[in-house]
Order: structure tokens, then C-alpha cells, then sequence
């Protein structure tokens, strides 16, 4: 064990203690595996929560950071960020919305959800001429931690002690309820078209058409989190696009900064023109180095061949999982099942090898690296077969 690992476990106390007792360290990342400070390897089908799509330690990020370390870190959005252009464009040719597309970039999922609810409510006061602030979100949802999007996330635990919130952010009781709520006072409605932290639940594709062509008749607009979802998580770059909907504004990071904080907010040409000079900023988001790893991730996400892959060995998981598991559900690198014991299972898990996420009691989520292979899904079964 290295003296600065030594370190950070003998100062735990110094920590804020919001994640609780962690009982791991890791200290080294190769492709789908993590490696702690003892030196044991484990199969990472946690990827940083959903982040490290070309997983740990990938060669080309690394150049391509060491790199752009060694040229410009950050001037701050007072200049035109080069790598800021190239991402935006990329990105905007990829979304497929109704009209032309902008890009904004930040540095995350929260702050880019965060954005897309000003946004809507900019959109409706300055574009629009409606004035309306009610934005709705889907129950199970979870899109963020600042006030904004923690009053779009309807977790009971995450709001103890936090409020107020903010004011007209509603989340009916059931889904019908949200379609029944879509009337003219609606700004906005904000969904995931696979709900990850509820345990990884796809949206039926008739539901969310449904909800879009309400939102389409009474001029409010649609916002899809692809934060989880998105860079190719699902199998294709986006999982919009699997369901046959067009969204107003979309959100991403995770995935798109492989573990760097990158997030983006893309919208159609005219509801991004609400965000005229000042309306919205950021000091760190879309820094030249940030922008240098974006780009490397795009371009590596969308080469011919990879998202293939991402389905070829999802299907893979898919066929393991349902042969042990009860309630399985995902889609691509992102899946969710039941088991007993949660906490337990992911302990056990580990033990072997093995880091998985739990999302609730009885609920596991996986979503390892996409450059997972068919051997690394056996290892996967071999494990789980000890640990059930």
C-alpha cells in the first residue's frame, strides 16, 4: 500500500460523511477492471456509475489529456473554445431534432438538467411570450442533486431537509397522471427514456409518443435526460432514439467525459435562442481540456462497429441475467434485476471480484464498461452463479 493511500484512509474523518462508510479503495483502473489498494482485481460493472464507457485507463484519452494538459487547460467561456465548435457540431448533427440544433456545454448531469429547467422557463418568457413555470417529471425519476433538478426528482429521502423547493415542479403520482396534467400552464416536461436510479426500467415507446404529442398540442416542451443513457449507453448514441420521439431539449455528461466532467445541453435553434448573452454561464464548462475529451469519446462512441458491439454483447448479458435472475430489465449495457437482498448480494458480489450498484432493497443495476467483451460477460456468470 503507497503512502498517500495510507494517507487518505487514515484521514476519513476529515471527509463529509454523504456517502457513508466505503469499504473499498480503489487505486487503479485497466480496461473493465479495478484494482484496490491490496492489489485484488475486480470486474467493474459499475463504470463509474455509468461513466466510463471505453472504461479505465484507456490509452488514447490518456494521450489525448496529456496532451491538451500540456497545451491549454482553460481560458473560461470570455474566449471561443476551437474544441467547443467541433463538439457542438458533432453533436448537433447526431441529435436528429426537429430543426436545427444548438449545444451548450457544462460540467455535468445536474448542471446540465439544471440549464435545460431555466431554459424551458426563459423559452416560455422571452420566446414563447407565455410566462408559464409549471414543469412536470415522471414518477421514479431521478435527474439531479441541485435544488433545480432535485425538486424535478421525486425521492422522499433526497428531499428530507431541503425544502421549499422550487415552485411549480411537479411530479404527478402515475404516469397517466402526468399525461392528464399536460395542459396550457405547462412549460416543460422532463423524462428518462430508461429510468436508471429507479432500478433501470425502459419507458413503453407508446407512453412517451403519447406524452410527446400532448406536450406538442398545448405548446409546452419536451426534455429528455440522457445524462445515464446517453454516448451510446443503450445501444444507439441515444435512447430517444429508439422510441420514436423528438425531443426540445436534450441533456448529457456521464458517459460523454468517460470520467472527466463533461456535460452538454443540445436544444432546437429556436429554444436555444432564449439563452441570449447572460442569461446563463458557467466558468468551467467547455474548457479546452474538457472539450479535447469530449471529442475523443464522440468520435470513438460513433465509429463504425462499436455501438454493434455495445448490442452484440448486451444481448449477451441479457441471456445471462434472464437465466438467473427474476424481473430483468434494460436495454444495451444497462440492465436491472431483482434479488433477495440487495445489500447482501453486493457485498457478496464483491468479495468475489465483482462491483455491481444497488438501487433499492431487492434491485441491482449493472452497467459495465461498453468495451466489455463476451469472456468478460462469462466471468460475470461465473461469479454470479457463487454468489446466488
Amino acid at each position: 500500500m503507497s503512502s498517500t493511500t495510507n494517507a487518505t484512509l487514515s484521514h476519513v474523518d476529515s471527509l463529509f460523511n454523504n456517502y457513508g462508510t466505503r469499504k473499498l479503495s480503489m487505486v487503479r483502473g485497466e480496461g473493465v477492471f479495478l484494482y484496490d489498494e491490496t492489489g485484488a482485481r475486480y470486474l467493474d460493472f459499475t463504470a463509474g456509475i455509468a461513466v466510463c464507457n471505453l472504461g479505465h485507463a484507456h490509452k488514447g484519452l490518456a494521450v489525448v489529456i496529456a496532451e491538451q494538459a500540456q497545451t491549454l487547460l482553460h481560458t473560461s467561456n470570455l474566449f471561443l473554445v476551437p474544441g467547443q465548435v467541433a463538439l457542438a457540431d458533432k453533436l448537433a448533427g447526431i441529435a436528429g431534432l426537429a430543426e436545427d440544433a444548438k449545444v451548450m456545454f457544462v460540467n455535468s448531469g445536474t448542471e446540465a438538467n439544471e440549464a435545460a429547467l431555466k431554459l424551458a422557463r426563459k423559452y416560455h418568457a422571452a420566446v414563447a411570450k407565455t410566462n408559464r413555470t409549471k414543469v412536470l417529471s415522471l414518477p421514479g425519476a431521478f435527474h439531479g442533486r441541485t435544488m433545480g433538478a432535485l425538486s424535478l426528482t421525486p425521492k422522499a429521502a433526497y428531499h428530507n431537509g431541503f425544502t421549499p423547493l422550487l415552485p411549480d415542479c411537479l411530479t404527478p403520482n402515475s404516469l397517466e397522471d402526468v399525461l392528464a396534467a399536460i395542459d396550457t400552464d405547462v412549460a416543460a416536461c422532463i423524462v428518462e427514456v430508461v429510468q436508471g436510479e429507479k432500478g433501470v426500467y425502459p419507458l413503453q415507446a407508446q407512453y412517451l409518443q403519447e406524452l410527446s404529442k400532448r406536450l406538442r398540442e398545448v405548446g409546452a416542451l419536451l426534455i429528455v435526460d440522457e445524462v445515464q443513457t446517453g454516448v451510446g449507453r443503450t445501444g444507439t448514441f441515444f435512447a430517444y432514439e429508439q422510441v420514436g420521439i423528438q425531443p426540445d431539449i436534450v441533456t448529457l455528461a456521464k458517459g460523454l467525459g468517460n470520467g472527466f466532467p463533461v456535460g452538454a445541453v443540445i436544444a432546437r435553434k429556436s429554444v436555444a435562442a432564449a439563452f441570449t448573452p447572460g442569461a446563463h454561464g458557467t466558468t468551467f464548462g467547455g474548457n479546452p481540456l474538457a472539450m479535447a475529451v469530449g471529442n475523443y469519446v464522440f468520435d470513438t462512441v460513433t465509429k463504425t462497429g462499436f455501438l454493434e458491439g455495445v448490442n452484440r454483447v448486451g444481448k449477451a448479458l441479457e441471456e445471462v441475467l434472464l437465466r438467473h435472475f427474476e424481473h430483468v430489465s434494460g436495454r444495451g449495457l444497462m440492465w436491472g434485476f431483482d434479488v433477495a437482498d440487495a445489500a447482501s448480494f453486493t457485498s457478496r458480489a464483491a468479495d468475489r471480484g465483482l462491483l455491481v450498484t444497488q438501487c433499492s432493497d431487492t434491485r441491482i443495476r449493472v452497467v459495465p464498461p461498453l468495451i466489455l467483451e463476451e469472456s468478460h460477460v462469462q466471468a460475470f456468470e461465473e461469479i454470479v452463479q457463487e454468489v446466488i
